[in-house]
C-alpha cells in the first residue's frame, strides 16, 4: 500500500481534492466504504443501469478509491487502467466487477482460499482490460469516447476527437456532478410519466 505522506492510506490512497473536510472525516471513520458493504445490505453486484443518484455518487467513490488503491498496489501500466476510465463504459463495468467480487473474497467470512481464486480471476480480468483499452482509444495523456458502430438503418455517429487529459481528479468531480444530475433528471421524467399516465386513466383529472 502507497505510504505517500499527502494521502491517507485507509481505506485505500485517494485524492484528497475529490472530498471536502466532511467528506474525509467520513471516509476516515469508514462511512463512505460502509454505505457500501453494510451488514444490513449484504452484499450484492452493482447495476450501473438502475441506481438512484445517491448510491451512484457512493459508489463511484466507493470504485475509485478501490481502483486507485489497486493500480498502485500491483503497479498497473495505464495500458489497464488509465486516468479516465470513468468515462468508458466497458472499463466501469469490468473495474466495477472485479472490485465487488475483491470485496466478497476478502470478506472475513470468506473462505481462506478466495483470495487465491480472486487473483487468477484478476488474471483473467487483466487480459479483458488490456483488449478494453485498446479498443477504446483511451490512454495516459488524450482520451476520446469508445467509437460506436452505426447498424443498418441508424444515422452514423460523428466520430468525437480526442481530449488532452491535464488533470484527471477534476475530471471525475466533473464526471460525478454530470452524472448525479442526469440519474435525477431522467427520475423526475419517469415520476412525470407515471403521473401522467395515471392521470389520463382516471380520465384527464387533475
Amino acid at each position: 500500500m502507497s505510504d505517500a505522506p499527502d494521502q491517507p492510506t485507509w481505506p485505500f490512497p485517494y485524492h484528497p481534492s475529490l472530498f471536502d473536510e466532511t467528506d474525509l472525516d467520513e471516509l476516515a471513520t469508514g462511512h463512505v466504504v460502509d454505505t457500501i458493504t453494510d451488514d444490513e445490505e449484504p452484499l450484492a453486484p452493482i447495476n450501473w443501469n438502475t441506481l438512484t443518484a445517491e448510491q451512484a455518487q457512493v459508489a463511484w467513490l466507493d470504485l475509485n478509491s478501490w481502483v486507485n488503491w489497486l493500480r498502485r498496489a500491483y503497479g498497473l501500466s495505464p495500458k489497464l487502467i488509465p486516468p479516465m476510465w470513468h468515462r468508458h463504459d466497458e472499463l466501469v463495468w469490468e473495474l466495477s466487477a472485479l472490485h465487488t467480487h475483491w470485496l466478497a473474497c476478502y470478506d472475513p467470512e470468506a473462505s481462506p482460499s478466495a483470495p487465491t481464486a480472486w487473483h487468477r480471476d484478476f488474471a483473467d480480468a487483466r487480459h479483458r482490460l488490456r483488449e478494453w483499452v485498446a479498443s477504446s482509444g483511451t490512454g495516459i495523456s488524450s482520451d476520446r469516447p469508445t467509437r460506436q458502430s452505426a447498424w443498418p438503418g441508424e444515422n452514423p455517429l460523428p466520430p468525437s476527437p480526442a481530449q488532452d487529459v491535464v488533470d484527471r481528479d477534476a475530471d471525475f468531480v466533473r464526471f460525478i456532478e454530470e452524472d448525479i444530475l442526469a440519474r435525477r433528471d431522467a427520475r423526475r421524467r419517469a415520476e412525470a410519466n407515471v403521473a401522467d399516465l395515471r392521470r389520463h386513466q382516471r380520465g384527464g383529472e387533475p
